[in-house]
């Protein structure tokens, strides 16, 4: 990193002044590029992108078609971030009081963003989405992102990754912080939005990945610098256990369920031997669960979707062949599911959807034909 970015919060006044920030933005946006860490510019003291030319402010079209972009424009945010090191030095050059932007999908960055806003916790159920929290349980102090992080990571027997000096941290004007980590599995990590319910990691905690950006360190806005924290500045590998809670709180696409797979035919024997009554019918969703049931028995692992999705898929065809009631199959299959990985239940769910829906479509006859 640009050697004016080793610097301490007491110096981040001095990095405030107009000469500073002018050769700070393009060793910034330069070095960021280096990286493999597509930019783009913001505009001069806020945290929002540059504006569109006016063309693009007139008319609405799809960043794709835009041929702004192809001309080396910066019109629509993060969809025109470039590596291309004569354009950074055309735009930061012409306009050095323009801020930096990173966008997070292409240099395949994950980001977490912890706030400290002054606001009243929400309720218990949102603070950590999808983790019950007891009402016996005092949460006395609970103010901000902070605090909900270092919950999460102790629950899970982890250090928070606001204390996690193996990576990239930098603290924000608002005395937050971004914690940058590198997606090394392929994975497409999805963005948060706000703190809202839907796919948020904790409460004033969101996720910066797949459609959106991060102000690169050093950047300084209105309200003060960004600021790199202690001596790492390159973004560690996302740890396990951040990834199986991002996956956990719908922070990957839908369609990365695993496929439908077709029953073992050792278990379609067994399930299809069953008759009808309610003792065939426990006997069947005891044969169908057990392999998920097992999965409880280890903590992660053990191709837990897997033998969710497959399961799923099962009591699907035997509900579409009149073979199992619906409600207390997906019941059970809930269930027994959430049992096996207690805080999934979004992720459990969505599993369950793909599976169900693609075993209604392929009934499990005894016979193997309609009667």
């Amino acid at each position: 990193m640009p050697a004016d970015l080793r610097v301490s919060s007491s110096d981040s006044r001095q990095l405030a002044s107009k000469s500073s920030v002018a050769e700070l933005s393009l060793a910034t946006a330069s070095w960021c590029a280096r990286q493999g860490w597509p930019v783009h510019p913001l505009a001069a003291g806020r945290k929002t992108p540059a504006a569109n030319c006016s063309n693009c402010r007139a008319q609405s079209h799809a960043p794709a078609d835009c041929l702004c972009l192809p001309a080396g424009l910066w019109c629509h945010g993060f969809h025109a971030a470039t590596l291309d090191q004569d354009r950074i030095q055309q735009w930061w050059g012409a306009h050095p009081q323009f801020g930096i932007g990173v966008s997070c999908g292409p240099a395949g960055l994950v980001v977490i963003d912890i706030d400290a806003h002054p606001a009243q916790p929400p309720a218990r159920d949102r603070i950590l989405p999808g983790i019950p929290i007891s009402d016996h349980i005092d949460l006395t102090g609970l103010a901000n992102g902070f605090h909900t992080l270092a919950v999460l990571a102790a629950l899970r027997g982890q250090t928070s990754p606001a204390d996690d000096e193996a990576t990239l941290r930098v603290r924000t004007p608002s005395n937050g912080m971004h914690v940058w980590y590198r997606a090394t599995d392929g994975r497409r990590w999805l963005s948060s939005v706000g703190s809202s319910t839907g796919r948020a990691l904790a409460w004033q905690v969101d996720v910066r990945a797949h459609g959106s950006y991060i102000i690169a360190p050093g950047t300084t806005t209105r309200s003060g610098t960004y600021t790199p924290i202690g001596d790492c500045r390159r973004p560690a590998p996302l740890p396990q256990w951040l990834a199986q809670e991002l996956e956990r709180t719908g922070h990957l696409p839908a369609q990365t369920s695993p496929a439908a797979r077709p029953v073992p035919p050792r278990a379609r024997q067994a399930i299809l031997s069953a008759g009808g009554g309610r003792g065939q019918t426990e006997q069947t969703l005891a044969t169908v669960l057990a392999p998920v049931q097992a999965c409880g028995q280890v903590a992660e692992g053990a191709g837990f979707s897997d033998a969710l999705n497959r399961a799923a898929y099962t009591l699907g065809g035997l509900i579409a062949a009149g073979r199992l009631p619906q409600p207390e199959a997906e019941q059970a299959l809930r269930d027994t599911a959430i049992a096996a990985r207690p805080g999934q239940d979004r992720r459990i769910d969505q599993i369950i959807r793909s599976g169900l829906a693609a075993g209604l479509k392929r009934p499990l006859y005894a016979s193997g034909r309609r009667p």
